[in-house]
């Protein structure tokens, strides 16, 4: 089993439902899914760069990405309808938290001058959203032999949540949020 599935299980599911005074285990917050996405935007010049951030998307996730397209001509952008501009991972069940993990113990601390995730990447509806500027924080890409340095937006869909019960589920996991300050925004 997953360690973070474990820690959910015995942990943090009781923790919240025992704060939020619920019954049923099915009420409770959890995960649902974390979708993996990288816009690669000269991908309509240059196509090797789209399979470079596949690769190196496929070596993070553990799963083969597939490819997203454009939904409309933008003539602006040198972009037409149905052109390959992305990649996009959706992981869900062991794989999920295991991703999870391997994002929470081993890349954020990579992260160059880190000082923990904005509190305001929650949507409205419990999901949050957070990017990285390049995938050379995830150890199983070697940065010297990194052609193309590529950001990644991650996606965490939360259940049964609203954005308080979602950031004491991310934050039970160990989610290094920013501290507010003393004037009760969060630090920059």
């Amino acid at each position: 089993m997953a360690r973070m599935l474990d820690k959910y299980n015995n942990e943090v599911r009781p923790a919240l439902m025992t704060k939020y005074g619920l019954k049923n285990t099915l009420a409770a917050p959890r995960l649902n899914k974390i979708v993996v996405s990288m816009g690669v935007s000269v991908a309509t010049d240059n196509k090797e760069r789209l399979a470079s951030a596949g690769e190196d998307m496929a070596t993070v996730t553990g799963q083969k990405p597939a490819t997203t397209k454009a939904k409309k001509s933008v003539s602006g952008f040198h972009l037409r309808q149905g052109m390959a501009i992305g990649q996009k991972v959706t992981l869900r069940g062991k794989r999920m938290y295991e991703f999870l993990d391997r994002l929470i113990s081993i890349a954020m601390p990579r992260i160059r001058d880190f000082r923990g995730l904005p509190a305001q990447g929650f949507d409205g509806k419990g999901n949050y959203n957070m990017g990285l500027a390049e995938q050379t924080v995830f150890p199983e890409i070697a940065a010297d032999k990194l052609q193309f340095p590529q950001g990644m937006n991650i996606a965490f869909v939360i259940v049964n949540s609203d954005n308080e019960k979602s950031f004491e589920l991310l934050k039970a996991f160990g989610m290094p949020f920013r501290r507010p300050s003393s004037d009760g925004r969060t630090e920059d």
